[in-house]
């Protein structure tokens, strides 16, 4: 992904899913508390970020310079009828260096996933579809240096916010 191209919502949710489910519990990017999991397992053309379980951390992680970076605000991931239900109630803020980040809206897209066995995210092993939903910031590469990325989410009961220091190294391109 170079750094002005977007994914399509099915094609970023469906990566994104396969991603935080290739973790056990111990080195999952959604079960880490201070970001020290952050770089496992990231794509060569985008840097994902990850919400939590519910509840709220502060991470901080290192991004290569020139990677786009995306993340969920809040996301859900199960059949049709799930998701509309989800998404009745979604709502969701992005400040990027006290900038509002105003998040994209996914309704409902089929996704294909691959999970591993012990992952904390999802309840299905290895390759199946699904529906993914949410709402999810996709950012261009950012400029060298320390950025401020502050998630908060929320879907009826459920919410979740990360409170990211991220560092970005120059580009090597």
């Amino acid at each position: 992904m170079r750094e002005n191209v977007r994914l399509p919502s099915a094609e970023l949710q469906g990566r994104w899913w396969t991603w935080a489910a290739s973790e056990p519990e111990a080195t999952n990017p959604v079960a880490d508390t201070d970001g020290s999991a952050c770089g496992r397992n990231q794509p060569h053309d985008v840097w994902f970020l990850a919400g939590t379980f519910g509840g709220q951390v502060k991470r901080a992680c290192e991004v290569p310079g020139g990677r786009p970076v995306a993340a969920p605000v809040i996301n859900f991931v199960g059949d049709r009828q799930d998701c509309a239900t989800f998404m009745r109630t979604t709502q969701g803020t992005v400040l990027l260096d006290g900038k509002t980040v105003e998040p994209e809206t996914y309704s409902g897209d089929s996704i294909t996933v691959q999970s591993t066995q012990g992952n904390p995210v999802t309840e299905e092993v290895g390759r199946f579809t699904a529906t993914g939903c949410g709402l999810w910031v996709q950012l261009p590469s950012l400029a060298p240096g320390t950025h401020s990325l502050k998630i908060r989410g929320r879907s009826g009961d459920f919410s979740i916010g990360v409170d990211y220091v991220l560092t970005v190294a120059a580009s090597s391109i």
